[in-house]
């Protein structure tokens, strides 16, 4: 599943395609994808033009300029191509699957008034499309039990020690925990983990005082969640299989992995002679040095 850093980038190319535009028609193939498309789709957005595109946890949040916001998902498998009016065609996302879709998975074209074409391809049909009220946007089911933005202002180690405080779950489990932190998935907690030097395994609540205050474990952690993302972003994301940033190359974090992915080689720390392990957690794989990770 895409994580946070994917969708940023795909939402970086989007933007200059879309903020600005507006919708001369849209092509809708199906009714569905993962859950049913809203009623009359495309009619409620021809004609609309694009103010911004924001990003929610893992959501592209399109504002129209009627107030309506665009929900869009990726899912595992979704993908927009664009198609420029210069003839160039340029491709983001595809996270997981090799093969590239044929036409039949090209469920919506979005046709913009510049003569550009915005064509979402979704293979397995995970992904979602849906036009909520902007207003009403923070308590809808999709957004209302989100957590904290991870690169925001407000993800700070006072905020975390106070929410870890007497958590008797794993730190691993707390960071993917979309009610507490919106975006952060399986890869970079494991990376996050490895930088600040935090095992995986480690009960949350001892990472905060009884009272909540943020210990020195917590402020690594926070620099190291923040930073881990960060460096994704700018390298593209990371392409486990065929995931493509904006210009249609592959992202490269993948590359910088210190632990994802690296079961049984020796721990990239230096002077660590650990070797990285796999363990599962929660039904997802987790990567740690025990060595250097305590």
């Amino acid at each position: 599943m895409p994580e946070l850093p994917e969708v940023e980038t795909v939402r970086l190319g989007l933007a200059p395609v879309l903020v600005g535009n507006s919708f001369a028609s849209v092509e809708q193939r199906r009714q569905d994808l993962r859950f049913p498309l809203p009623k009359h789709f495309a009619q409620r957005l021809q004609g609309r033009k694009v103010d911004a595109l924001d990003r929610r946890a893992k959501y592209l949040l399109a504002r129209l300029d009627d107030g309506e916001v665009l929900v869009m998902h990726l899912g595992m498998t979704g993908r927009f191509s664009i198609d420029q009016a210069n003839g160039k065609t340029l491709e983001l996302g595809e996270f997981e699957d090799e093969q590239k879709p044929a036409p039949k998975h090209e469920h919506i074209v979005f046709h913009l008034a510049d003569g550009t074409a915005v064509r979402y391809s979704d293979t397995r049909r995970f992904g979602l499309m849906d036009l909520i009220p902007g207003k009403t946007l923070p308590a809808h089911a999709l957004f209302k039990g989100l957590g904290v933005e991870p690169l925001s202002a407000d993800f700070t180690p006072e905020w975390l020690g106070d929410r870890l405080k007497g958590k008797a779950t794993s730190i691993k489990a707390a960071l993917v925990d979309q009610r507490l932190i919106a975006g952060l998935g399986n890869i970079y907690a494991c990376e996050a983990l490895f930088r600040a030097g935090i095992s995986p395994l480690r009960l949350a609540g001892t990472l905060a005082t009884k009272t909540g205050k943020p210990t020195k474990a917590i402020d690594a952690l926070v620099k190291a969640v923040k930073s881990v993302l960060g460096e994704a972003i700018k390298a593209g994301g990371s392409s486990l299989r065929d995931y493509k940033r904006a210009d249609g190359r592959l992202g490269r974090f993948q590359h910088s992995f210190k632990v994802y992915g690296r079961e049984g080689k020796p721990c990239r720390k230096k002077g660590c002679r650990g070797t990285v392990r796999r363990i599962v957690q929660s039904g997802r794989s987790t990567f740690y040095c025990p060595n250097c990770q305590r």
